[in-house]
């Protein structure tokens, strides 16, 4: 299926009106035999068939304006055909005036900060492509040209997925913070392999996390760039990264500064049992002063987490594993758990943050019976 598009009128013209289409949708016709008539602002112009073959779809009706290079014709099969092989014949003069030159119709359809004309809307259905997950090559006006590209594409990679609900939420998110936030961040990792076998690892992290905010607030806090200003949160909010075949889901821990490790795992299971039954109330995803992202229980040692706006901190646990170390003045194979801190510059100092990562570490570190 090939498309023929409205040709290059000459002396500045960028579109034409419809009158009257001398072909209908299952003609065979010959090259050179007339198309379609269109009128521009200077004159009344017969377009020729580029080629012989069978008319399969009109793009557009007799009033309907089309912009050079959106498709007119599609026919059934062989060679694309851009350019009018043959005459463009004008049946009688009409005004001198100048066109505006890649004027958009106010009919045209907003796709995110992209306009789309009917007629190439009309190709991207024929096609099935997804018109309003199109995008320009360049400029703001989505082309016959971007269509049949995108159409290539899907026809080798597939059709591409509409993010919906949860994916959705979580790209805008993420779009956000890329946006807004001056993300560093720093890695290390800590010597776990004292800690009880049965040690609950996200529990222990958080935990840490609620002393590290005590030993350096700068990291537990809330940042206006409008200010721009910061609040130093008094009580640890954690948000943790769930990951769900739906998506994304961060529900909060509250004030885990003040409970045990005991009740902030009922907490999140219950948070979690919530998430899997998508009866979780929005209120339990709102509000986080600083994030856990535990991918490590999935794989990676090291990441560069994203910040969400207006927190200034996210904390990421990798895998454990083994490395050899040197201990008591002998070389053994020890568990270590690396550490990934991303914050925003401009709200905190790499001091600051530094701070807080040794915090952090200096708590995991510890034996439970210290913690006892």
């Amino acid at each position: 299926m090939k498309f023929f598009k409205l040709p290059d009128l000459g002396e500045g013209l960028s579109e034409a009106e419809i009158v009257e289409w001398h072909v209908r949708e299952g003609d065979m016709i010959k090259t050179d035999e007339l198309l379609v008539s269109v009128e521009t602002a200077k004159a009344i112009v017969e377009v020729p068939a580029p080629r012989d073959g069978k008319i399969m779809a009109l793009f557009g009706a007799p009033g309907d304006l089309v912009h050079v290079g959106e498709p007119l014709v599609e026919f059934a099969d062989g060679e694309d055909s851009g350019t009018v092989v043959g005459e463009l014949k004008r049946s009688r003069s009409e005004s001198q005036d100048d066109f505006y030159a890649g004027a958009v119709t106010e009919a045209d359809s907003l796709t995110g900060p992209y306009r789309i004309s009917p007629l190439v809307k009309a190709m991207a259905e024929r096609l099935e492509v997804d018109w309003q997950l199109l995008k320009p090559a360049r400029g703001i006006v989505v082309t016959a040209t971007d269509v049949e590209r995108a159409a290539q594409a899907q026809d080798r990679l597939g059709q591409a997925e509409v993010l919906r609900g949860v994916r959705r939420t979580m790209a805008r998110n993420m779009e956000k913070a890329h946006r807004e936030v001056v993300p560093v961040s720093l890695f290390d990792e800590v010597d776990i392999h004292d800690w009880p076998q049965d040690q609950d690892l996200t529990m222990r992290l958080v935990a840490g996390i609620a002393q590290a905010c005590e030993a350096e607030p700068a990291l537990n806090a809330w940042f206006d760039a409008q200010g721009p200003s910061r609040r130093l949160l008094k009580d640890v909010h954690i948000g943790i990264a769930v990951d769900m075949d739906a998506g994304l889901f961060v529900p909060v821990l509250r004030d885990v500064g003040h409970r045990s490790m005991a009740d902030l795992r009922r907490g999140l299971n219950a948070m979690r049992e919530d998430i899997r039954k998508r009866e979780i109330p929005p209120a339990e995803m709102q509000g986080a002063t600083i994030t856990l992202s535990n991918f490590g229980m999935l794989g990676g040692r090291f990441a560069t987490p994203i910040v969400s706006p207006p927190q200034v901190a996210i904390v990421g646990a990798g895998e454990v594993y083994e490395r050899v170390v040197q201990h008591h003045s002998e070389l053994c194979a020890r568990r270590h758990l690396p550490l990934s801190l991303t914050f925003d510059h401009r709200a905190a100092t790499g001091g600051e943050a530094a701070r807080f990562l040794r915090a952090l570490k200096d708590f995991l570190g510890q034996k439970m019976a210290e913690l006892l």
